[in-house]
């Protein structure tokens, strides 16, 4: 077997796309397909190597390999256990198996098994279902899990923080500008040292006053002479 897995444990991957059902037949198939297709099963019966048809589900139910699903006709849905089971089916096929055989396999194994089997058999080329490739837009899931596969395709478009640098202007002693090295000012040593003058001088205004305000105030007596001259 080879294939372009997530390097993951592929029982862990299987079990994810249980989350996407129920299904329709048409994107049981088209994920089945899909599945075999990514985890690069290489079949001794090239016969069987075809995704399978939503006429050979059909056939699997009749001929009680695959359980019957929920509902009738165009509102008929399939779980993962049906999932499973055609994915086991369609394995053991490309293995050589009669479906008289599969049919023996499948009454007497029970889906913990089944799962377990079929992990195995796809292997670390089974991929979870953000990466499942599914071709062109024909063959996308529709209903839930097309939605959950759209949405999962969809690029992020969030961009990710962009980490500032900063330089560092004196001003006086005790004050200092942070400047981002992107910002206009940090383009021009110039300008760098215009901004510093510029904030020297209103922190000068802006000081002043205040040690002014601590000396004596306006209207006060000066200290008095003896009054002799």
């Amino acid at each position: 077997m080879e294939g372009a897995g997530s390097g993951h444990d592929p029982l862990i991957n299987l079990r994810e796309y249980r989350q996407l059902a129920p299904w329709s037949l048409r994107d049981l198939t088209a994920l089945t397909g899909a599945i075999l297709e990514a985890a690069g099963v290489r079949p001794i019966n090239a016969a069987a190597a075809a995704r399978p048809s939503e006429r050979t589900v059909r056939f699997y139910v009749t001929r009680h390999l695959v359980a019957p699903p929920e509902g009738r006709g165009t509102a008929a849905t399939y779980s993962y256990r049906h999932l499973l089971q055609v994915l086991a089916i369609k394995l053991r096929q490309m293995e050589g198996a009669t479906l008289e055989r599969i049919a023996e396999e499948l009454e007497v194994t029970t889906g913990d098994v089944l799962e377990r089997r079929i992990a195995a058999a796809l292997g670390p080329g089974l991929p979870p279902p953000h990466v499942l490739p599914l071709g062109d837009d024909e063959s996308q899931p529709t209903g839930r899990a097309g939605r959950v596969f759209r949405s999962r395709a969809e690029p992020d478009v969030t961009e990710a923080p962009v980490t500032a640098t900063w330089r560092r202007l004196p001003v006086t002693d005790g004050v200092e500008l942070h400047v981002r090295d992107d910002h206009p000012v940090a383009a021009s040593a110039e300008l760098e040292r215009q901004v510093s003058h510029a904030v020297r001088l209103a922190l000068g205004r802006l000081v002043a006053p205040r040690s002014e305000s601590t000396e004596t105030p306006p209207g006060t007596n000066s200290p008095q002479t003896d009054g002799y001259h």
